[in-house]
């Protein structure tokens, strides 16, 4: 009889999905295994390492904002427009998420040194971006808005236009309808595009490391540790970011669903 049995696609899918939960989640808990206490509370109270950690929480939040920023606007446009090249241009949006992330430093080395024009204007008005925080957040947000973008305009095709004209019809502008209605509807997807972007910036190591090897993010002071006195000190501060960055990431992912919840309760 149908159904009496599982179906083998099923089978197959809690296969794979062992595995896939196995490589993911295995390296992570392996990891607090290659340490001891003493070295991980001594490197909890390095100065080095709280400063680098602090420097990528924040360079990466400010990263968030301004990607949140810049491409809501944009990703509520390509939502609600159709034009010619659309695809093109949506394509170049995501073009920073196919390049390996040193070659995208490399690229954004060239622009930002002063043989550019763009570099010639940033030292002529003493904008400093190589080697500091300012290129830190750059190569955060060429790798990580993209992830952004995409999010906020899937969150928006699904609030129907329809909702939209009624509030125009209603008296309401353009600006108060997109804040009292859509945006209203789609922070969700929005937030969680958020927390992605979040967690890309953070972790982001190759194009950071070309622009501003120092002053060192937690990623870029792991690897220095790694590669100059191996892996009994550069786990300690490894696992010290993963309890953060996941403490950070649930809370977030716990507000998130909170609201989808809420949303769910009222329909």
């Amino acid at each position: 009889m149908f159904g009496s049995r599982p179906e083998i696609i099923y089978i197959i899918a809690a296969i794979t999905g062992i595995i896939i939960l196995f490589f993911n989640v295995f390296p992570i808990i392996n990891t607090f295994y290659w340490t001891d206490s003493e070295t991980l509370i001594k490197t909890l109270f390095d100065r080095e390492v709280i400063a680098s950690i602090w420097l990528s929480l924040k360079c990466a939040s400010i990263t968030t904002i301004i990607a949140f920023l810049l491409g809501v606007p944009l990703a509520y446009y390509l939502a609600r427009h159709e034009f010619r090249l659309k695809t093109f241009v949506e394509s170049l949006i995501d073009i920073p998420m196919v390049i390996p992330h040193t070659v995208a430093g490399i690229c954004l080395l060239t622009v930002l040194s002063p043989r550019s024009f763009i570099g010639r204007f940033l030292e002529q008005n003493h904008i400093e971006t190589i080697g500091t925080e300012v290129g830190i957040i750059i190569a955060m947000l060429f790798v990580s808005m993209p992830l952004l973008i995409d999010a906020a305009k899937d969150a928006f095709k699904w609030v129907p236009p329809r909702i939209e004209n009624v509030s125009r019809s209603l008296g309401a502008n353009q600006v108060q309808t997109f804040f009292g209605i859509t945006f209203v509807l789609s922070w969700r997807g929005i937030l969680s595009g958020m927390i992605i972007t979040w967690a890309r910036a953070i972790s982001e190591f190759g194009a950071v490391i070309i622009l501003a090897y120092h002053p060192m993010i937690a990623p870029t002071l792991i690897y220095e540790r790694f590669t100059t006195y191996g892996m009994k000190y550069a786990i300690p501060a490894n696992i010290i970011l993963i309890i953060i960055s996941l403490v950070i990431f649930i809370v977030m992912r716990l507000i998130s669903l909170g609201g989808k919840e809420k949303h769910d309760s009222r329909s």
